[in-house]
């Protein structure tokens, strides 16, 4: 077996017989960090470092973590001198997924078949640029090329998505749906939050005195989502705080924290189930997916946070966060009423989630491999497991939760590979018919993302 050949992750026969049938379907992302307005902007990409690694907090970790200064990755060098370096340390990574992906991009998208290193770094990185400067490689060719043909973007109650709009006139059709992703007006706890109370009320012209004004706001932000073809919300939490709540406690929390004085942790994760509650609430009256991430702890390595702030490749799990009694109450309060989805952020939480998704109704989707599962390793653990103590076909479908364009091909390409290798290994085992499995991972590849999500 060849580097990156047609058997890539692929080890049996069925298996590749089955991702024949899944290789050339349409993509539907279901879940990203897209940059809409650099969509709409529709501009060549200046360099591969910019398309390759800029925005890839992947690329940014393992970088740190063979030593590489912060001035080659988010510093002033020179676009070609953090390439170089990055090519120089890339042998090393070798089992991350990162060394996979990036190959996957260079051949798939540049048809570069040539091994990144210290030694060809500086080539590969003029002909990606000669590649990226052709007129049929800007980014919404890009995306055609790749195959995609839904994707939703995450953004905030207070987004006006006029880029979204820009986007889908120049696509001919609805390419980018907005995501409602309401974390900024929970969370309380962060230093931001009022500021945040502030922007979001002067968003809707209106004056927060309680939180029926809070609710009122977030209906506005919802209702103008959903006429700008929104048809998901998603949820980041550090642990899950559930739905149920004292309405008047968290109206007194809520005016406190207005007014500045200091609230318990209790008041607040009180506070924090009522907009959850909220928010479950008005995705089930408009038929919304409830997307929720949890267990990522944000921010760990102070240096680089208070350096840098948020979403800068510092964020960890916690094998010992209890999601058990949070999730249980959001499912019961919303049971039949919300569609869900429940995203794993590393392997300690999968027995967790099968077990719990089981006992509710088919509403309640088990998201793709997510964070420390989004490798071939944690892909193939949580199929394997989730198939067998809850439904594969319970599977909501791939995302690829990226900030970086070429991720659509990539990352979907591995998923469907691992899928077809967990499939062909059963029908090669004996325990289903290929036929069967074979539409399983059609309907786990395209229709099930695209009905459910209803993109």
């Amino acid at each position: 077996m060849a580097f990156l050949d047609d058997n890539y992750l692929i080890s049996n026969a069925a298996g590749k017989r089955i991702f024949d049938a899944i290789k050339a379907l349409p993509v539907v992302d279901a879940h990203n960090h897209a940059n809409v307005k650099e969509l709409a902007e529709n501009k060549n990409y200046p360099d591969a470092w910019q398309l390759f690694a800029a925005t890839d907090h992947y690329v940014w970790s393992v970088m740190r973590r063979c030593g590489v200064d912060e001035e080659y990755i988010t510093g002033s060098r020179t676009p070609r001198e953090k390439f170089c370096e990055l090519g120089r340390i890339f042998p090393l990574l070798v089992g991350n997924p990162v060394y996979e992906w990036i190959h996957l991009d260079l051949k798939r998208v540049m048809n570069i078949d040539t091994i990144l290193n210290g030694e060809t770094a500086n080539e590969i990185f003029d002909k990606v640029n000669a590649v990226l400067a052709r007129e049929d490689m800007k980014p919404l060719s890009i995306l055609k090329k790749l195959n995609v043909v839904a994707m939703c973007s995450t953004d905030d109650p207070v987004d006006t998505l006029e880029y979204h709009k820009q986007v889908n006139a120049a696509w001919g059709g609805i390419l980018v749906r907005p995501t409602w992703r309401p974390d900024a007006a929970m969370n309380m706890h962060l230093p931001t939050w009022a500021g945040y109370m502030k922007k979001l009320a002067d968003r809707f012209e209106m004056k927060f005195e309680c939180i029926d004004d809070l609710f009122a706001a977030l209906r506005k932000s919802h209702d103008y989502f959903a006429e700008n073809n929104c048809t998901v919300s998603d949820h980041g939490v550090e642990v899950v705080p559930g739905a149920t709540f004292d309405k008047a406690a968290a109206d007194c929390t809520f005016r406190r924290a207005l007014a500045g004085e200091k609230v318990s942790k209790d008041e607040i994760t009180n506070f924090q189930k009522a907009v959850m509650n909220c928010a479950g609430e008005l995705d089930a009256e408009k038929d919304w997916v409830f997307q929720l991430h949890f267990g990522a702890m944000r921010n760990v390595r102070y240096s680089i946070f208070e350096k840098m702030g948020p979403d800068t490749g510092v964020d960890t799990g916690n094998c010992f966060q209890d999601h058990y009694p949070g999730i249980v109450d959001l499912l019961n309060v919303f049971d039949n009423r919300l569609k869900v989805v429940l995203y794993c952020f590393d392997p300690t939480q999968i027995s967790t989630v099968a077990s719990v998704a089981r006992a509710f109704c088919s509403k309640v989707k088990i998201g793709a491999p997510w964070w420390q599962c989004d490798n071939p390793i944690g892909m193939k653990r949580q199929l394997e497991y989730f198939g067998s103590v809850d439904l594969l076909n319970n599977c909501s479908g791939m995302v690829s939760d990226s900030r970086k364009l070429l991720s659509y091909g990539s990352r979907h390409e591995m998923f469907r590979r691992v899928l077809a290798d967990v499939l062909g290994t059963m029908a090669e085992l004996g325990q289903a018919p290929e036929e069967i499995l074979t539409e399983l991972a059609v309907r786990l590849c395209y229709e099930q993302p695209r009905s459910y999500f209803a993109i």
